[in-house]
């Protein structure tokens, strides 16, 4: 199957030159040199980002393909560096509105309002729905398979300014950190199986509702942005949360 995904975009990447209806092989000058990174990507077969450095020895950060235990091929963020790398991005929880209080874009919480008969909410810590894009990641919530495929030992979390492309991560992000002492191996190996953590998390906040429904549970309890009692800072709450596994 992954030999013919790779095939077929092979064949469908077309000459530069327009006059000519001929085919150019990944490797030819003429070829779209961004495609045929693309491609060169697609040929490592594995399920996370922590198998592509181990068993290709491939050391660069960027956009790699997985391919989940189901054979779903999906694209997502390899932090090859830190650490010593192989860190997989599974998930990001941005917050659209603060001011909207489990409304559209709460997908991490509820979507449907502080509802006492939706007590989980959507669910999103403990199902396999997904959504999103990774090159998107900081611009919007998103999940892929691999948050509840890859079983890992340890996870990154990232704090990166919204709104910021996928080649600045990095370098924008003002908090980075991650465990070292595998407690995923305890708990299923993935947040799937733990399903919760210290974002969201649900749908019914019964003290002062609605104030604490959203993504990001109570981040202005004392004001937006006012970094005072139990408000975060500006900079926090305007900040996507990365989540990797390794």
């Amino acid at each position: 199957m992954f030999l013919g995904i790779l095939l077929s975009l092979s064949l469908n990447l077309w000459s530069c030159e327009a006059t000519q209806m001929t085919f150019c092989n990944i490797r030819d000058t003429c070829s779209n040199p961004e495609a045929a990174k693309l491609l060169d990507k697609m040929k490592f077969a594995a399920r996370s980002c922590k198998e592509i450095r181990d068993k290709y020895r491939v050391y660069d950060d960027g956009l790699y393909y997985l391919i989940s235990s189901r054979g779903v091929l999906y694209q997502t963020y390899c932090d090859m560096t830190t650490a010593g790398g192989g860190w997989t991005l599974v998930a990001s929880v941005h917050e659209n509105n603060m001011y909207g209080k489990c409304t559209v874009g709460d997908r991490w919480s509820s979507q449907q309002g502080n509802d006492p008969n939706r007590p989980n909410g959507d669910g999103t810590w403990a199902n396999t729905v997904t959504f999103g894009t990774a090159v998107a990641a900081t611009s919007d919530d998103y999940k892929n398979p691999g948050y509840f495929d890859i079983r890992g030992r340890d996870v990154s979390v990232w704090h990166v300014p919204n709104n910021v492309q996928l080649q600045h991560w990095k370098t924008a992000s003002f908090l980075r950190y991650h465990t070292e002492n595998h407690f995923l191996t305890v708990h299923g190996g993935n947040l799937f199986n733990l399903f919760k953590f210290c974002i969201g998390g649900g749908g019914h906040f019964p003290e002062w509702s609605p104030r604490q429904c959203g993504d990001f549970t109570s981040f202005d309890w004392d004001g937006y942005g006012t970094n005072v009692g139990w408000s975060a800072s500006k900079v926090i709450t305007e900040a996507a949360v990365l989540l990797f596994y390794r």
